[in-house]
């Protein structure tokens, strides 16, 4: 049997986007051309309190129609917008709403058309996570960040990981493992002592969560294109749990993850702003 986690359709402020009874006004961006806008935003009250706004300076396309999408809140909705709206190939600026917004741009009321034409945009891939549980379930999901194995019990987790077909490390000792994406790098990653990759790079952190044997390791540098495979050994007896971008699947027995080429996030940041710049001055914190 096999579940993918986004079965369940987007959250429900994301669902009423398709209505006819929205104001549609097009914006005309500094060059001529016109570019439809669609607002979605968090439950935050800042967040919605923007949108009204934003939705009243600008008008607002059916998502249908939409040539960019402005995500209203923080990295969290910004997450939860690209996994939303991947099927659509429609571009994404983020305006924080939120608390961190490593994802997002400033907030600003002015020259939103104008914005949208300066800025660059950056493509990222999420990782495919295909994990097995006890009962012989199979549960896919992506993950733009990061997957992460962590133990479910009081007691540490045992993990066998394998690269490409390969086992690499026959038993890690530790509170968990994750293999992060270079935009998931200095989220859950960075806080685990993970390296911050930067965004370009064709490359994945495989980093452990308090490692108690080997004490020492910390993790490897895997090619984007490798397929990590983590089993759980005595699952049992020690429980381990998966989770990608927030979507967790329980008793796990292994769970296998790749990077998925075919589908294609689109984020847009104001010149200067990109995830190259933020990637490089989160490090100087």
């Amino acid at each position: 049997m096999r579940i993918a986690l986004s079965d369940c359709g987007p959250a429900p402020h994301l669902r009423n986007l398709t209505g006819r009874d929205e104001r549609e006004r097009n914006v005309t961006t500094g060059q001529g051309r016109r570019r439809p806008i669609v607002f979605l935003a968090s439950h935050a009250e800042a967040a919605q309190a923007a949108r009204a706004e934003l939705v009243g300076l600008y008008g607002e396309a059916p998502l249908a129609q939409a040539g960019v999408i402005v995500a209203l809140g923080g990295d969290g909705f910004m997450l939860e917008t690209l996994h939303a709206t991947q099927h659509r190939d429609v571009p994404v600026y983020g305006m924080n709403r939120g608390t961190v917004g490593f994802l997002m741009n400033n907030y600003a009321t002015e020259d939103l058309p104008a914005r949208l034409e300066a800025a660059q945009e950056t493509v990222l891939n999420p990782l495919a996570m295909k994990a097995t549980d006890r009962k012989g379930v199979v549960h896919e999901a992506l993950a733009i960040n990061e997957v992460s194995l962590l133990r479910a019990g009081p007691q540490a987790a045992r993990l066998r990981i394998s690269v490409d077909g390969l086992v690499r490390m026959e038993e890690l000792v530790c509170d968990g493992a994750l293999l992060a994406t270079p935009a998931g790098s200095t989220a859950y990653n960075y806080s685990a002592h993970g390296p911050i990759l930067p965004i370009g790079a064709d490359v994945l952190a495989l980093t452990a969560v308090a490692a108690f044997r080997p004490r020492r390791w910390r993790g490897a540098l895997l090619p984007k294109a490798a397929s990590v495979r983590f089993d759980v050994l005595d699952p049992g007896k020690r429980p381990v749990m998966a989770e990608g971008d927030g979507q967790s699947v329980r008793d796990v027995v292994s769970v296998e993850v790749r990077s998925e080429p075919r589908i294609r996030h689109r984020l847009l940041f104001d010149p200067g702003h990109g995830l190259e710049e933020r990637l490089i001055r989160e490090q100087f914190f």
